[in-house]
């Protein structure tokens, strides 16, 4: 069995919501399993340990949830055109598992969601993948093979998977077609890499 960690932070649900289609679409995948894990946020005043188990959705990522994992979706809201400080935190802190190479040659996808159409969503993308370079990892776009990608208004970009929250209406029907799409494509390369 493939086992797809989908690693996000999400503050308003949108992120969530991308993570979930997301592992959909690797599930679609015969004999791929989506692991959701999320973090916890970072007390602004100062640092605190935070319940072992969220009251609601995924429950947070381990260092452990990375060293066994065939491919990682890594997903955040867009804060100023750079991921938010929790995620950041918690990759922050993933040193031993670079320095264990469990991480190198694994594909690896980023997602985000914007609150407004220039909010960074291609810069925070971007710099997602600079600790997954960092980690060996194999980097994977949305090729324009998909249609959604060529025709969406919204969100979506070849770097990975994104939304722009306009007006709170949810995801887009392009945007949720892309989510699948990534999460597929993951599913499939992390299939093909392990028979290698």
């Amino acid at each position: 069995m493939i086992k797809i960690l989908i690693l996000y932070f999400s503050r308003n649900g949108s992120t969530a919501e991308m993570a979930n289609l997301i592992a959909r679409g690797v599930e679609m995948v015969q004999g791929a399993e989506a692991i959701l894990r999320t973090v916890p946020d970072v007390s602004t005043i100062c640092e605190k340990t935070a319940d072992s188990i969220p009251s609601e959705g995924a429950i947070y990522a381990t260092l452990e949830d990375l060293k066994s994992c065939d491919g990682l979706a890594m997903g955040s809201p867009t804060h100023f055109g750079n991921m938010a400080s929790p995620l950041k935190y918690f990759i922050d802190g993933t040193t031993e598992v670079w320095f264990s190479g469990a991480l190198s040659g694994k594909p690896a996808s980023v997602f985000t969601s914007t609150g407004s159409m220039h909010g960074g969503q291609e810069s925070t993308l971007l710099t997602m993948m600079l600790p997954l370079l960092h980690h060996g990892m194999i980097l994977l776009g949305i090729p324009y093979a998909e249609a959604a990608l060529r025709e969406t208004t919204t969100g979506g970009t070849p770097y990975g998977a994104s939304h722009f929250t306009h007006d709170h209406f949810g995801l887009s029907e392009h945007e949720k077609k892309l989510c699948l799409a990534l999460g597929t494509r993951l599913a499939k390369t992390a299939t093909l890499l392990k028979q290698i």
